[in-house]
């Protein structure tokens, strides 16, 4: 049976894919991308008194709240709305093309309150750790959770019939929080969005999701699953769910790296159980996503979106639009409804053009001439045994964009170079007070990093060399102001230790000296100066090394780096 539906689902995606084009006029896009939208609104309003209160449990339908015209106002503050209108932002204000590096900037600069992977991954954005490794599982053990499936939104919506956009634009933004299994859920909800403008059939809509995700992945297993055990019994979605339950939150496989009821792979699953058994009925849909719990206002949220999208906004009954107020500003946005059309419209005949289409005028109308696409998935990684993570840093330059910066007696992470970083990085600034120091590996040694207090000075850092032979570098490079006599650098030793300080300017070494004695139990504050006179005007890299000697409490501790 599997295999009969896999053939199924390949065959829908593979006719597809022999056209060459397809078109929409642009009037039918806005109208069905704005249906998109009311979705969203309509399904996040509609469950919002039932969220997480019903975990592993159908919710009982005389405690589904009545639909009434009003409702679609209580919006404004939903994060799984205004989340994803920051990622709009991004694309507006610095094109297609903006960075990860700028998404997560932007990103970080929000102000919101968070949750989850979406927590994680900003608090990781504000100490440094630059995307996508702000996403991995290094980092961030919140990668399966369901952030950014549903923010994810927006990708298809402006991506009409181009599901490589969807992917493409679910790596840009979402593994600023997300990985594997987290990231294939937003792209999948997206690709769904973008084939729900060309035709209300749901099983085609659904397999046009599962191509643009890594076969391989338990997401698309989970996909497979509800797409046949709705074969099987197309009328009953409680025995559907009851399966769901069993395999996805009660079999060991598939609770690795899941945190539970927000776990992504069993909230998509309640998100097709209203697309598969609502039967296109737009009430229907939402209640039974709703009913299947957990998450039960985003996933009737994504549900009605792209159910929405079939019909357009034309086509919607008059009771999930008549009182919608379209003056109002989502909350921690520069968009009311109208706004947020214009610019997506906007983005939209941008990325077709991007994308190999083309806008031609038919009749006295634009139309959207949209190549067919074969979809080319993310590659296929997992949460709980992860690919390589490179160590991306915001550069100086970076990071000093970002306003909202952790104190560093926050960062509890285990990795103590990390922890050292974030430290430097806030205590230590330039002349022109931009934290510009960086840190070569520390060892984990006598626990690295930030120190409320040492020996009666505040606000200490504190660097332990990698091993016995290897010393820990702080290196900047900078422009010297005229003027300038000295660096003055503040160090103590540990109780008990020493260690050897080095510092080399341009490479030279111009200091070389003890810092504490290992026979002398008492620890004390020196300052130690460094000429610069000579090189006033002048761009130099500075290089402060805590190199081990002897190998006894070789912790440095660092009261003050600054320019006198």
């Amino acid at each position: 049976m599997t295999k009969i539906i896999a053939c199924l689902l390949a065959s829908t995606a593979i006719s597809a894919w022999s056209q060459e084009e397809r078109c929409i006029a642009v009037e039918t896009y806005c109208d069905k991308m704005a249906a998109g939208w009311l979705g969203q609104i309509a399904g996040v309003c509609w469950g919002a008194p039932t969220e997480f209160k019903w975990n592993d449990e159908i919710i009982p339908l005389a405690k589904i709240p009545h639909w009434t015209p009003e409702m679609i106002n209580q919006a404004f503050d939903q994060d799984d709305l205004y989340v994803e209108m920051t990622f709009l932002r991004t694309l507006e204000e610095h094109g297609l093309d903006a960075s990860m590096r700028q998404a997560g900037i932007d990103f970080a600069n929000s102000e919101y309150k968070l949750w989850c992977a979406n927590d994680a991954g900003r608090k990781n954005l504000r100490r440094g750790i630059a995307p996508p490794a702000s996403s991995h599982p290094r980092y961030n053990s919140r990668g399966n959770d369901i952030d950014y499936q549903i923010e994810a939104d927006f990708a298809g919506l402006i991506s009409p019939g181009l599901p490589n956009s969807v992917i493409r634009l679910g790596e840009k933004f979402g593994r600023l929080m997300n990985y594997g299994d987290g990231v294939y859920g937003g792209q999948f909800m997206g690709a769904l969005y973008a084939e729900a403008f060309f035709t209300t059939n749901m099983q085609q809509i659904i397999a046009a999701g599962l191509a643009a995700i890594p076969e391989k992945s338990q997401y698309a297993e989970m996909v497979r699953d509800l797409v046949r055990w709705h074969q099987e019994n197309p009328h009953d979605w409680q025995d559907a769910w009851r399966l769901c339950l069993k395999k996805y939150r009660r079999d060991a496989a598939y609770q690795k790296a899941s945190n539970g009821g927000i776990d992504v792979r069993i909230n998509g699953a309640a998100i097709l159980l209203g697309l598969l058994y609502g039967q296109s009925d737009l009430d229907q849909t939402i209640i039974i996503a709703c009913r299947a719990g957990w998450d039960s206002d985003c996933n009737p949220s994504s549900a009605a979106g792209v159910l929405f999208t079939t019909r357009g906004r034309s086509q919607l009954p008059a009771r999930f639009t008549e009182k919608l107020d379209t003056q109002k500003k989502f909350s921690y946005t520069a968009y009311a409804f109208p706004d947020l059309l214009n610019v997506c419209e906007r983005l939209a005949r941008q990325i077709v053009v991007q994308q190999g289409g083309r806008i031609d005028m038919r009749a006295g109308k634009p139309y959207f001439i949209i190549p067919v696409q074969r979809p080319k998935p993310s590659a296929h990684v997992v949460t709980w045994a992860p690919g390589h993570c490179g160590d991306e840093r915001f550069t100086p330059e970076e990071y000093a964009q970002i306003r909202f910066k952790p104190h560093p007696a926050d960062i509890s992470d285990p990795d103590p170079t990390t922890r050292v970083q974030a430290a430097l990085t806030q205590l230590f600034l330039d002349p022109m007070g931009n934290a510009t120091w960086t840190t070569s590996p520390n060892g984990p040694d006598m626990n690295p990093g930030y120190r409320e207090d040492y020996l009666g000075r505040k606000d200490v850092l504190v660097t332990h060399p990698l091993n016995s032979q290897t010393g820990v570098t702080l290196t900047k490079t900078f422009t010297v102001p005229m003027g300038a006599a000295c660096l003055n650098i503040t160090l103590a030793n540990s109780r008990g230790g020493d260690f050897r300080f080095r510092a080399k300017i341009n490479g030279k070494e111009v200091i070389s000296c003890k810092i504490g004695d290992q026979n002398t139990p008492e620890a004390r504050w020196q300052t130690i100066p460094i000429a610069l006179h000579e090189y006033g005007g002048q761009k130099i890299t500075v290089e402060l090394i805590n190199q081990p000697d002897g190998w006894k409490n070789e912790a440095a501790y660092w009261g003050a780096i600054e320019i006198k």
